[in-house]
């Protein structure tokens, strides 16, 4: 019997202790920056850059945000919720993760 409860409880120990592992890699925060695109990136950082990001995004771009007191570069995993606000600067609450941000949010700066 505690040859299989033992290594029984180990597994359900270690699920557990995964599951909030990713829970709290996934991190809800909010971040302020510009609204940009992966090829321009940090150097389009700025409301003059709407139009170029446009055409850069139909070359086949990422959106991205880059936040303003770090310059990091965040992917948009989900950028149809900040169509339309090309090169604003803006408030982004949403689950951030490895690099990307999944956006709940987002409010004009």
């Amino acid at each position: 019997m505690k040859k299989v409860l033992i290594p029984l409880v180990a597994f359900s120990l270690s699920l557990f202790l995964g599951g909030l592992a990713r829970v709290s890699a996934a991190a809800p925060a909010t971040v302020s920056g510009y609204i940009s695109d992966s090829i321009c990136g940090a150097k389009g950082a700025m409301p003059s850059h709407a139009e170029c990001m446009k055409k850069c995004l139909d070359k086949g771009a990422s959106t991205v945000i880059v936040v303003d007191d770090t310059h990091r570069v965040l992917t948009i995993d989900n950028p149809d919720t900040v169509k339309g606000h090309e090169g604003h600067h803006v408030l982004l609450t949403g689950d951030v993760n490895a690099g990307t941000i999944h956006v709940y949010s987002l409010r004009i700066i």
